[in-house]
């Protein structure tokens, strides 16, 4: 897999853009679920109110913290008693908590100061207690009960005297023993209160301070809400953004490499022999270059959202539910991911063997398709339809098992995934509702874990999903890998040894003492030839059905090499020169024409797309093919279908002919080429053919004596070994292989009388 992702790099700059948004992507869906806290804990129910530490406090409700504190110098060192004149600072508070039109009494409003944030939390704490004491003492309900307690035992002039009296100034009445006694009870009752009770108390103290003095509360906390609301679309938009961008941007990513991985493939195969065409095969080669491109494809798409984002959101909610200060639910969170971890294995242990054997099941349908639809004459001739069905069905349901096999167990996960996240969210709500109502969670904390806790579940759904994909797409990649790492066993030398065709030898071809045999077969095709085919003379094959006729043509341009001996053309060993040089050189015409999609023009062209209109016109005469061109409706712009489907086997088989006359090479082969021509288009292509090639050396593979009895020169094969060399006339005479052959298709008359011709 990696060796395929190593094609990236062509896409590095979009990857690293890619990385950088799933990093503020995580960061902004990481801060969401704080806003959500935010939004309830202090927007909702503290009125908007952020922390114990009053940013305004009138001058009798500071000397009251102050009395129940004993930390009066670090409180009132960072508050400023309001005078006539107002800074800059104290000017923008006033009129942030009272309006722009209050004018403040002097020395009766203290300003908190400008502090940093972290001395403003060390003073929340600071001033907390004393907060909720003055606050307490406040309370109607609970100042009668303490003044009736105080009162039970006291003479009824005292009692009439304190009872006009607020607890407050009763407190600061006390001598200042009795006033430290009822203080520390307050205090230890305050003490041994849940921090979260505590914390909200003292904001609530606040509120209250705010609201003698005529600040307008629910202003404070619109405010905040909005704010924070606005804050939170705006990182929520942040976030839509860079995934969108994520998106189009891994597309993108993915497109590329499809096509560079596609592009590279087709290469590679271009560029394979006959040998490794063979090991392969072509449907294997086909669903390589398709179906497993496009499993990477899909794969890379995903991949950067979970290799760099749900490791981020995973890792990175963990941390925040660690670090957050009610973390007594974090064992939800590892209970959610083992139980995750557990569907995911099992699941992967199961289908993981089924992913490996998809592929090569995709495989064998393409073969059967592709062996059907290209026999599919043969297959009406023999009335062999259903047996071909069957054996279609057979590999259909195959694949159809394995993909169900699949699917079933895919389709078994995400419900399964789905009850864990609920279960979860159910213990999540049954426990935090435990602490919420005990004290020792806040509601916002609440639905901030519920958030973090989804997304690190969602994360690990996430990273479940790839690993179901990748198992497939690391197949796919070991097959695409396959076919890239597979040199062709044909190829040119290095440069330094690269040798020039012989000017003085062009078109002398030499056989000497060659062999050879198809890889990892034990026995020799062709042993021991010698021959030469010169310029200017037609050089004939012929021998029975696997005498090694187009075995011995298909190492000319070196579609195989030889496996000893030495071939030699223009007096230089094929193996020497550069394959193009060497192709450049050779009109090749298989023994089955082959026709591209397009026209009749571009097929003639083939060759080059330049070549004047004349020449292609004179190939086509040469070949025989004007007849039936010129019968057509566009005449040399009428349309190929593919694979030559729409004309006769004799058509395609002129149209071949003249792509190879077309090119005007040095030398000629025709593989058996005139098989399907009749006696007529045979004898008046080979009349034509002879004044074209009379400069050039001519190969003729075939199987009709009347196609070759004219030759300079006929080289007779038999299992693979030369058993006659000569004329039409010397071999009837002199070799019985050849004359068994002649009289299979000629009588003794017509031999004689064509010999005399």
């Amino acid at each position: 897999m990696l060796k395929v992702l190593k094609n990236l790099k062509k896409s590095f700059w979009s990857v690293v853009v890619i990385v950088i948004l799933l990093c503020l992507q995580a960061a902004a869906d990481l801060a969401l679920p704080d806003y959500t806290s935010k939004i309830v804990n202090t927007g909702i129910q503290a009125g908007g109110i952020e922390t114990a530490v009053p940013k305004v406090i009138s001058y009798d409700n500071m000397q009251s913290i102050l009395m129940f504190s004993d930390k009066d110098d670090e409180i009132i060192n960072e508050y400023t008693l309001v005078g006539d004149t107002l800074d800059d600072h104290q000017e923008k508070i006033i009129k942030k908590y009272f309006g722009k039109d209050y004018k403040v009494e002097p020395n009766t409003i203290y300003v908190l100061n400008e502090i940093k944030e972290e001395k403003e939390q060390e003073l929340s704490g600071i001033m907390a207690d004393s907060l909720m004491e003055i606050t307490t003492l406040k309370n109607e309900e609970t100042a009668n009960k303490i003044k009736e307690k105080m009162t039970a035992n006291m003479p009824e002039e005292q009692k009439a005297y304190i009872e006009n009296m607020s607890l407050m100034e009763i407190i600061q009445s006390l001598p200042e023993e009795q006033r430290d006694l009822m203080v520390g009870e307050f205090t230890k009752y305050i003490d041994n209160l849940e921090p979260t009770i505590k914390e909200q108390a003292a904001v609530a103290s606040v509120k209250e301070l705010y609201a003698e003095i005529g600040v307008d509360t629910n202003k404070i906390q619109n405010d905040y809400i909005l704010l924070s609301g606005l804050q939170m679309l705006g990182v929520a938009l942040v976030s839509m953004i860079s995934a969108v961008t994520i998106m189009l941007l891994s597309s993108r990513v993915a497109a590329k490499l499809g096509k560079t991985l596609r592009d590279k493939v087709f290469k590679k195969v271009i560029g394979y022999s006959s040998k490794e065409l063979r090991e392969f095969s072509t449907a294997s080669l086909i669903t390589r270059s398709t179906n497993d491109i496009q499993q990477i494809q899909q794969l890379i798409t995903m991949l950067f959202r979970v290799v760099v984002y749900a490791p981020i959101i995973g890792i990175g909610g963990f941390l925040k539910v660690l670090a957050h200060s009610n973390n007594q639910m974090a064992w939800i969170v590892g209970v959610a991911i083992l139980a995750i971890l557990f569907i995911v294995g099992t699941l992967f242990i199961i289908v993981m063997p089924k992913f490996r054997k998809l592929q090569d099941l995709i495989d064998k349908l393409n073969q059967v398709s592709r062996e059907i639809l290209t026999g599919l004459p043969v297959i009406r001739a023999f009335h062999k339809e259903k047996k071909e069905e069957g054996r279609f069905e057979i590999a259909n349901k195959d694949l159809m098992k394995a993909n169900v096999f699949v699917n079933r167990a895919m389709s078994m996960m995400m419900p399964l995934l789905m009850l864990v996240m609920n279960c979860i969210m159910v213990l999540i709500v049954w426990v935090g509702g435990h602490n919420v109502d005990q004290g020792a969670m806040q509601v916002g904390d609440m639905m901030a874990f519920i958030q973090y806790t989804m997304q690190i579940v969602l994360a690990f759904l996430m990273i479940s999903m790839i690993s179901i994909m990748l198992p497939r797409a690391s197949v796919s990649a070991r097959r695409i890998n396959e076919v890239l790492d597979t040199e062709s066993s044909i190829k040119d030398k290095p440069d330094s040894e690269i040798k020039k065709f012989n000017p003085e030898k062009k078109g002398l071809v030499e056989f000497k003492n060659v062999s050879f045999r198809y890889p990892d077969a034990d026995t020799e095709i062709l042993s021991d030839i010698n021959f030469t085919a010169k310029p200017g003379e037609t050089t004939a094959l012929i021998g029975s059905t696997g005498s090694g006729k187009s075995t011995v043509v298909n190492l000319l341009p070196r579609f195989y090499d030889v496996t000893g001996g030495e071939l030699l053309i223009d007096g230089v060993n094929v193996k020497d020169v550069k394959l193009k040089d060497l192709r450049d050189i050779i009109g090749f015409v298989p023994q089955k024409g082959v026709l591209f999609s397009g026209t009749i023009e571009s097929n003639i062209k083939y060759s080059d797309d330049n070549m004047e209109d004349k020449k292609m016109e004179e190939a086509a005469r040469i070949a025989q093919a004007t007849e039936f061109i010129e019968g057509k409706e566009k005449k040399y712009q009428d349309e190929i279908a593919q694979g030559g489907s729409n004309v006769s086997g004799g058509q395609k088989q002129r149209l071949s002919i003249a792509r190879a006359i077309a090119k005007d090479p040095e030398i000629f082969v025709f593989d058996d080429s005139f098989s399907a021509l009749d006696f007529k288009t045979d004898s008046a292509l080979r009349e034509a053919l002879s004044e074209k090639t009379k400069d050039k050396t001519v190969i003729i593979v075939a199987q009709r004596i009347s196609t070759i009895m004219n030759a300079e020169k006929i080289v007779v094969l038999e299992e693979g070994n030369v058993v006659g060399i000569g004329t039409h006339e010397e071999l009837l005479e002199n070799n019985e292989t050849y004359r068994q052959i002649a009289l299979s298709q000629l009588s003794e008359e017509e031999l004689g009388k064509k010999g005399g011709e």
